[in-house]
Parts: C-alpha cells; sequence; structure tokens
C-alpha cells in the first residue's frame, strides 16, 4: 500500500513520511498567515494544519500527533512535515497564505499526478 500526497516526492508506504515546502516571497511572509489544505476528489478542501504570523498553530483532527506545521522566517519558507501517513492522507495538498488578514490565497499545490498509480 503507498501513497502520493507530493508532486515529485513519489510514493510513500503507509506509515512513511514526507515534508513539503512553501516558499513565500518575504515581502509578505513575515506578515502572513499560513495554511495547509487538502483535498480529495469528491470531497471539500479541508484545512489540516494553520500557523499564525505570531506562531499559533492549529490542527485538523485527523491529523493531530502525525503532523506538523513549521516556518523558517529567514528562508521565507513554510513546511508540513507528515508523518505516520495513512492511505486515507492521499490527497493533493496545497499551500494558502494570507497577507495582513486580506484573505487567503493559493501559493502552491503538491498532489499525485496523472502518470503516477496511488495503490492501497
Amino acid at each position: 500500500q503507498v501513497q502520493l500526497v507530493e508532486s515529485g516526492g513519489g510514493l510513500v508506504q503507509p506509515g512513511g513520511s514526507l515534508r513539503l515546502s512553501c516558499p513565500v516571497s518575504g515581502s509578505i511572509f513575515r506578515f502572513s498567515d499560513m495554511g495547509w489544505y487538502r483535498q480529495t476528489p469528491g470531497k471539500q478542501r479541508e484545512l489540516v494544519a494553520l500557523m499564525t504570523r505570531s506562531g499559533r498553530t492549529n490542527y485538523a483532527d485527523s491529523v493531530q500527533g502525525r503532523f506538523t506545521i513549521s516556518r523558517d522566517n529567514d528562508k521565507n519558507t513554510v513546511y508540513l512535515q507528515m508523518n505516520s501517513l495513512k492511505p486515507e492522507g492521499t490527497a493533493v495538498y496545497y499551500c494558502y497564505v494570507n497577507y495582513r488578514d486580506n484573505g487567503w490565497f493559493e501559493q502552491s499545490s503538491w498532489g499525485p499526478g496523472p502518470q503516477v498509480p496511488v495503490s492501497s
């Protein structure tokens, strides 16, 4: 059984780990809340992890204790560390930014490619 949760990241077996990276413009990064979302076909896009500009975090119950959001203010990058991956976690993952509470904007996405099969 495998999971593909990152474009270019390859296949990951259940229980494996991946880290997603999201570089953000340095002009807005320090003033932005960051969020990781994911979406599977037929389902609503859901928030899985959130970090405010002040460092507060929030996680979906389904990933609590397994996923960790972090940010590097020097590199202007937010990360999502995903451990103990489950088959149901297979999805397209999205990185969002909210600059000065002006609304959420998609920054990038990671997910399975059409040429890569996902098995379980």
